[in-house]
């Protein structure tokens, strides 16, 4: 696909200090292809890698957020005949290095999700550290209505946000979980009114490109390290990610402005 398509097929902006990504195919629900996701990880590594940028958003434009994958032009599409291993190459290479991208991402990652969240498209809300919905949007483990093995991360992430039983009824089932009970579960950190998503996306994007970033990205790791790690070597990663941390010139402006009672002025260093 050539760059001016990927582009237009994912759009990108960076305002004060947020990475904006913004699914850009309405008329197929926001369905992913190869391309879309590849430009979608660099994008992401781009902001890891660059101190200008605080925190990422991750959002849709028309009535879905992203509706599963699209398979079409994908390296595996094309082939004539499938021989073992192809397809657990695929899904490795494709759908869980994508979602990989977006945990590993070392600024906060929000999903703004404005419809839709099905498949891999749950999988990519909810791989985020903040997921918040329009009231019109749902989530779907669309997989088993295939006669489809989840993938994407969705039999790991599920059962560490809402537990086993909860995640077993979502993915055996494939029922449209509607954003309010979404956010009962616990997969959803707020629900707004549709008009109200992008403000809010911002208003928690731009107040988190506000804060410690460096210390907001190893806070990250602790979490999404903490429910496969045991309480020593947790407690150990938590003692080495504050050493690490008490370098930062943020940790020193933290505690300065503490001890004069004045309000910090982070830089994200």
């Amino acid at each position: 696909m050539p760059d001016n398509q990927q582009e237009q097929d994912v759009l990108h902006t960076v305002e004060n200090g947020v990475s904006w990504i913004t699914l850009n195919r309405p008329e197929a629900m926001n369905a992913v292809t190869w391309d879309q996701r590849e430009r979608i990880m660099a994008l992401l590594s781009a902001a890891s890698a660059d101190p200008s940028v605080r925190a990422v958003v991750i959002t849709a434009t028309g009535k879905g957020f992203c509706a599963g994958a699209d398979l079409r032009g994908s390296p595996d599409s094309g082939s004539a005949e499938r021989v073992v291993g192809d397809v657990a190459r695929m899904i490795r290479q494709g759908a869980q290095r994508f979602i990989a991208s977006v945990m590993d991402c070392e600024k906060p990652v929000i999903a703004a999700v404005n419809g839709t969240a099905a498949g891999i498209g749950a999988h990519l809300a909810l791989a985020c550290d903040l997921v918040v919905a329009a009231d019109s949007a749902k989530f779907i483990e669309v997989f088993v209505r295939r006669g489809l093995v989840p993938d994407g991360g969705g039999a790991y992430l599920l059962p560490r946000l809402i537990g086993p039983q909860r995640a077993k009824e979502l993915m055996f089932f494939g029922d449209a979980v509607p954003a309010e009970e979404a956010h009962r579960l616990g997969l959803v950190n707020r629900v707004v009114p549709s008009a109200d998503l992008e403000k809010t996306a911002r208003e928690w994007a731009e107040r988190l490109a506000q804060g410690p970033t460096r210390a907001i990205a190893l806070t990250k790791q602790l979490v999404n390290a903490s429910l496969d790690t045991d309480r020593s070597t947790a407690f150990a990663a938590e003692a080495t990610a504050q050493e690490l941390n008490m370098t930062t010139r943020d940790a020193n402006e933290g505690v300065a402005s503490f001890v004069e009672r004045r309000s910090p002025s982070y830089e994200g260093r």
